[in-house]
């Protein structure tokens, strides 16, 4: 029945699973554990868990179970699991692959924490990794070796906006048999065709679009029925990393809206790129979607939208620190995808610990803003920052 399903129908129905009640809203099973009938039952539980049965909540819930057939249904996934948020599931897809010896290549523009686990936790067991220009092919294709095991990149890189080619970058992994690990957060599950175009694996920090609203930690890992049952399941299990039923039902209820939400503030991204085009204090406003944006053929070919973030690069922090102290309507935080308008200066908070000559190499400049838009109206926000703006 789902078979024929569109994006908005499966986002509110899929997966569904109602308890004998007969509920409407998805039923929250806050519970650590489960009952069995007899002491014969719970040693069959253990030796063979079944689809709709259940050991301990760290292993699986009914919540969370539906959150993860809802969210593979959208991204083309065979199977998910769902996690205690993005990072949880950014180091749970690598770390569970990957062993001593391994080699990774990377993309080197990348989020401060998927940085750390990438140059400080995985090298410490032994896995070397190769960091290149995501944006280069031919880096990626002199350092992909018939020994590499995985690929990471972000789709489009936090907060310079770079696009990684997923298609061609797939295609230079797998011909020397490595996956495709993508940190798919700023193309969003509604603009996503990642696995489609190549991705073997898919994670999102649910905490960004999913959720929408600023509520709750989660994250999730999308791939084969195989890998995510076979590798990433014993492994996330084992080790807590597992998302709480509590936060499975806030997601449920953000993908609810997350295609209402994210076109909404795409569209609110791409008027406020066009309304600052040749804006005096503005180096650069960077946007996906736009025409000015050296990778826009791409980014329409991988996403068809440009996504809901603007990076907006000014003359230096003070000029930044000024237009984000004077705005009325967006507010200071380092969140991204949220129903409200965020801004961040990342050169002095998400990516403060990188040395000043990697943040500058990577674009991340003194004057440089992450904007994340929401879904005020689109007028109102762009008044605000052009007074913002005004106040330099």
């Amino acid at each position: 029945m789902t078979d024929n399903w569109k994006t908005r129908t499966a986002l509110v129905h899929g997966g569904t699973a109602r308890s004998q009640w007969g509920e409407v809203s998805e039923a929250i099973f806050l519970t650590q554990g489960f009952v069995y009938d007899s002491a014969e039952a719970a040693e069959a539980r253990f030796i063979q868990t079944g689809p709709d049965e259940y050991i301990y909540a760290r292993y699986g819930n009914p919540t969370v179970a539906m959150f993860e057939k809802r969210i593979a249904m959208i991204e083309g996934a065979e199977d998910a699991f769902a996690t205690a948020s993005g990072m949880a599931a950014v180091s749970g897809a690598l770390t569970s692959m990957l062993k001593a010896g391994d080699h990774v290549v990377s993309a080197r523009a990348l989020f401060g924490s998927c940085l750390y686990v990438l140059n400080d936790v995985l090298t410490r067991y032994g896995v070397e990794v190769t960091f290149v220009d995501g944006t280069d092919l031919g880096q990626w294709e002199e350092a992909i070796r018939p020994d590499t095991t995985a690929v990471f990149f972000e789709t489009i890189a936090n907060p310079t906006l770079d696009v990684v080619d997923l298609e061609a970058v797939a295609k230079l992994a797998h011909a020397h048999g490595a996956k495709v690990i993508v940190d798919n957060v700023f193309a969003t599950p509604v603009f996503s065709r990642a696995i489609e175009q190549g991705a073997d694996v898919v994670v999102y920090s649910a905490t960004k679009h999913i959720d929408g609203q600023g509520r709750a930690l989660g994250g999730v890992i999308m791939g084969t029925r195989d890998f995510i049952r076979g590798t990433v399941e014993p492994y996330m299990k084992h080790t807590g990393g597992s998302m709480s039923p509590f936060n499975a039902w806030i997601m449920l209820k953000g993908l609810e809206t997350i295609d209402l939400r994210v076109r909404a503030q795409a569209a609110s991204a791409l008027a406020l790129t066009e309304a600052l085009q040749g804006h005096p204090k503005v180096k650069r406003a960077i946007y996906p979607g736009h025409a000015s944006h050296p990778q826009h053929d791409l980014t329409m070919h991988l996403m068809g939208k440009g996504g809901t973030v603007v990076a907006l690069d000014l003359q230096g922090q003070a000029e930044a620190f000024r237009f984000i102290n004077a705005l009325k309507i967006v507010l200071i935080s380092n969140n991204l995808g949220d129903t409200k308008s965020i801004i961040t200066h990342p050169a002095t908070t998400t990516h403060q610990r990188l040395p000043e000559d990697q943040r500058m190499s990577l674009g991340i400049t003194p004057g440089l803003v992450r904007l994340s838009l929401g879904i005020e109206d689109p007028d109102d926000l762009i008044a605000d920052i052009r007074q913002a703006l005004d106040a330099i």
